[in-house]
Parts: structure tokens; C-alpha cells; sequence
């Protein structure tokens, strides 16, 4: 049996959150606002985090700076149980750090440090227990400067060799970010990556074109979050399938994504078929959007599962 349960890969940030943001004052000035928090963010934090919550043996696998937000997020991931063992932290390195101003419509515009997401680097001393999981996420690729130089898709390739089920998330503005991330998808079960992301790696726009262009690639099955308009599922088979979003009030939108990613490991872990999996991944998505922070809505499995059942979806598109 593998030692974990989930491997969380990738991009790892502390996070310092005010609400609800409404303006910025020229010059000198306070603007009040409601509430505060901090929080570990990035594809990979928000998903060890989460599904550390739900129940799953959780390794993060990142860098952090020797300084207090490192301290921080060290501290942070400890308290929900999750494994730090295998987070770096190197004299200079800086950790990636955010400014998240969110405002009433759970919209966030935000201030980042990059840090030490660029800096870590999974070695082969390393790999052996980075890949000893049920499920191995890559969160973040295009964001990993050491890694994305061919050492993710080496990190995916034994993953897949040592028998993981594998999911990827991305950070993606531009074609000229396939590089990185075309060295992933021939070993990626699971792409999930925003349709904003997909269509600007693409340059396609629907969805079944985007999801037909990675299949390609060598992905099994493409993912693609459609933010209020739900997720759009893809896979090698030919199962296809839109599912709408669930219909709650919006505090924060910061870590949606991310949560997804996690709730989906967990529907896998446990068995789930495609849609139950989808739905169980868009429910952990809605849980945290409730909160102020990344997985800060995002209690337990039994409180997501009984979210899923209970609460209606929007109507579809």
C-alpha cells in the first residue's frame, strides 16, 4: 500500500486576505474593511490543505523561504495533519507570498511575490517518496521555474510508473506556456485547468475542441472549470458531460480551483464514478468560496458530502 494517500506538488503560498475590498486611496489613507485572514494558497497548498480536511494522508511537496511567512505555512499545514517532511526551505530563499484585496462579488485582485515556488527542486533522493501515493498532483506547472524544466514530466513519468493516479492544475496566460506544460500530459489521468487557461494555451475556444486538443497530448481525461458556469468533462473514452455550478452565495473566490483539485482526489480515493466525482470536486469548490481565504469553507468529507446532496445547482446554461 502506498505510504500516502496524496501527494500535493507544486505552488504554495501564504496569503494575507482583507474583505471587502472597495477602493484604493490615493496617496496616504485607511480604508476599513469587515474582515481579515491569512491562509496557505496556490494549487498545490489549497489542495493539500483541503483534502487533508477530508480525510487523506496529505505530503506537500514545495519550497518555502527561511522567514516568518515560511514559518508560517510550515506551521499552518502541520495543524491540519498534512506532512511537511518534503518541503524545502534553502538560506535566500523568499517564500511566495500574496496581497489578496477581495471584494463583494468574490472577485480578487492581488499582489505577488513568486518566491520559493521557482527554487525547489524534487531530486531522485527525493522522488521515491514523493510518488509513494494513490493519487499525485502536479499543482501550479508553469509556476515551478526549477521544475518546469523537464523535471515535472520526469516526476510525472514515475508516478505513473509506480502506479499513481495522476492530476495536473496550471498556471497559464500564453501558447508560449506549453512548454512546460506539454512536458506533463502524456502521464496526466486528469488535466484540470481553467477554460481561460486551456483556450490561452490552446487558442481554441470550445469546449470540446479544448478538450479534444489535450486529449491529443496524452491526457486521459481533460477537466476544464467553467468558474459560475460549472465544469466541462472530458475523457479518452468518449464520456462527455457539463455540470452546472452549485448556487451559493459567493464570499471569496480565492482557491476555487485549487479545492477542486483536492475534492476531486478525494472522490477518487473513495471510488467515485465520473459525475459523482465532478459533482463531489464542485461542492468543495462552492465550500470554500463561502469563506474568506482558501479552504476556509472546506471542513470535513462528511460535511462536503452532505453539501453535494443537499444543495441545488444553478440552472444550466
Amino acid at each position: 500500500m502506498p505510504q500516502y494517500d496524496y501527494t500535493s506538488m507544486g505552488f504554495y503560498t501564504y496569503d494575507c486576505l482583507g474583505w471587502p475590498f472597495t477602493e484604493m486611496l490615493p496617496g496616504g489613507g485607511t480604508v476599513f474593511i469587515d474582515d481579515f485572514a491569512l491562509a496557505v494558497s496556490g494549487a498545490g497548498g489549497t489542495a493539500a490543505i483541503a483534502a487533508a480536511k477530508m480525510g487523506l494522508k496529505t505530503l506537500a511537496v514545495t519550497g518555502v523561504g527561511e522567514d516568518l511567512m515560511g514559518d508560517w505555512v510550515l506551521q499552518h499545514l502541520a495543524r491540519f495533519g498534512v506532512d511537511t517532511s518534503a518541503i524545502q526551505h534553502q538560506p535566500g530563499w523568499r517564500t511566495s507570498s500574496s496581497i489578496v484585496a477581495t471584494r463583494m462579488d468574490g472577485s480578487r485582485p492581488a499582489l505577488h511575490m513568486k518566491g520559493a515556488t521557482g527554487n525547489f527542486f524534487v531530486d531522485d533522493a527525493l522522488l521515491p517518496k514523493v510518488i509513494d501515493a494513490k493519487i499525485f498532483h502536479a499543482g501550479g506547472v508553469g509556476l515551478m521555474t526549477a521544475m518546469d524544466k523537464g523535471r515535472n514530466g520526469e516526476v510525472m513519468k514515475a508516478a505513473k510508473a509506480n502506479g499513481c493516479l495522476t492530476t495536473v492544475d496550471v498556471f497559464a496566460g500564453s501558447p508560449d506556456d506549453m512548454t512546460a506544460i506539454a512536458d506533463v500530459l502524456p502521464y496526466t489521468d486528469y488535466f484540470m485547468p481553467s477554460i481561460e487557461e486551456a483556450q490561452a494555451l490552446s487558442g481554441l475556444t470550445a469546449r470540446r475542441d479544448l478538450a479534444r486538443f489535450f486529449l491529443d497530448l496524452g491526457v486521459r481525461a481533460c477537466v476544464l472549470t467553467l468558474g459560475g458556469d460549472g465544469v466541462y468533462y472530458h475523457d479518452a473514452a468518449g464520456a462527455s458531460f457539463h455540470m452546472p455550478a452549485f448556487d451559493v452565495a459567493v464570499k471569496c473566490t480565492c482557491g476555487c480551483g485549487d479545492a477542486f483539485d483536492a475534492g476531486f482526489a478525494v472522490a477518487l480515493v473513495n471510488g467515485f464514478d465520473a459525475e459523482t466525482t465532478v459533482r463531489f470536486a464542485q461542492a468543495t469548490s462552492a465550500l470554500n468560496a463561502t469563506g474568506l481565504g482558501s479552504q476556509a469553507g472546506v471542513e470535513s468529507f462528511e460535511k462536503t458530502l452532505a453539501f453535494m446532496k443537499a444543495t441545488p445547482m444553478r440552472p444550466r446554461a
